[in-house]
């Protein structure tokens, strides 16, 4: 029986055999899948606390915490003991600053569902990706990291993932490994994306910038730009073109796989959260009460900080970007909406998420 490896100090560092059986970590959804190390060919798990997934935003280590000595498990151990089990697995594909941390918590349901917000170890297959790895090899570690995050702490419960956007690239290849899975796509319009890029200030405005130079190493930008032009652009420019890129892609898997896929608009989930949340159940074929969702704590707090969310907050917030930075937004606005007409790009993405 194959038996566990406690790493060292370091992603890189030393493994040590202890006597616990792998099938005791697979079995037990309490050990997240935290990171892939392609050197050892070897998962890096942590326990965290269902708890604990609840109150932080992301699986990070911002957010809990740097573990030293996570428990390393060669692949191969992790597949063989995997073999049969697993729950549904959905995904929750989005374009940032859009609610998506507030409808993926809202999902966490017990008996019914778990979500995995931002899981690092997807990141790890974006990073690999990136660094050379070729498709055939991609292929095989993308499907036993999604089985390891596929374990839901019930039988009955289904999975969601959100992953971060910058694994919109591989979202395609994601639902192809996962025949049965469906996928939400969230985004928000393009004038409240940049409100709240604006309003985010400097750090978020060097993101933007970071999201696109990632999304062009992938292969994921055909705007028809020369690569010099980005050095041009303005940040809020740099910024469309990132949310162009991704619309563009969300449009390309609605089309793909319509019976699969829904979209869904920050505003409309904002608006009346509560029944876009029963929507999204309906779409993924969660069981659960949907008149209890009112009362999810994730719709009542600020699903980044956790304090208490006050009605309209989102609005106000967005209605005073609009007054710092109204004009040079609808500059940009206005330019991005040319380059989508003549890209063929959807502003507004078709197959909206309905309840039924």
């Amino acid at each position: 029986m194959p038996m566990l490896a406690i790493g060292g100090g370091n992603r890189q560092g030393r493994m040590m055999t202890a006597a616990l059986p792998v099938t005791a970590i697979v079995d037990d959804a309490e050990w997240l899948a935290h990171r892939y190390d392609p050197g050892h060919d070897a998962f890096h798990f942590r326990r965290v606390a269902r708890t604990t997934r609840a109150q932080i935003p992301f699986l990070t280590d911002l957010h809990l915490g740097e573990e030293n000595s996570p428990l390393v498990i060669r692949r191969a151990d992790c597949r063989e003991a995997a073999t049969g089990r697993g729950a549904p697995i959905h995904f929750l594909f989005h374009s940032a600053y859009c609610a998506s941390t507030m409808l993926a918590q809202a999902l966490d349901q017990p008996g019914v569902s778990t979500s995995l917000s931002e899981p690092v170890l997807l990141n790890d297959m974006v990073g690999w990706r990136r660094r050379g790895a070729s498709a055939r090899d991609h292929a095989p570690v993308m499907d036993d990291a999604l089985a390891m995050l596929g374990r839901g702490f019930t039988e009955r419960e289904a999975v969601i993932v959100k992953p971060s956007n910058i694994f919109n690239p591989l979202a395609r290849g994601a639902l192809m490994l996962r025949p049965e899975a469906r996928a939400i796509l969230l985004y928000a319009p393009l004038r409240a994306f940049l409100l709240s890029v604006a309003r985010k200030g400097m750090w978020c405005r060097l993101w933007c910038r970071e999201l696109l130079e990632g999304y062009l190493t992938d292969g994921f930008v055909a705007l028809g730009f020369d690569a010099r032009d980005y050095f041009r652009q303005s940040d809020l420019q740099v910024a469309a073109v990132g949310w162009l890129a991704q619309q563009q892609a969300f449009g390309t898997l609605l089309a793909w796989a319509p019976d699969r896929i829904a979209s869904l608009d920050s505003e409309e989930l904002t608006r009346d959260p509560a029944r876009m949340v029963a929507a999204a159940m309906d779409h993924l074929g969660l069981a659960g009460d949907r008149s209890a969702i009112a009362g999810h704590p994730a719709l009542g707090r600020n699903s980044k900080s956790g304090t208490p969310f006050l009605a309209g907050e989102r609005q106000r917030d967005l209605a005073a970007a609009e007054a710092a930075y109204g004009e040079e937004i609808a500059q940009v606005v206005g330019w991005a909406e040319a380059v989508a007409d003549q890209a063929g790009i959807p502003l507004t993405l078709p197959g909206a998420l309905r309840q039924r």
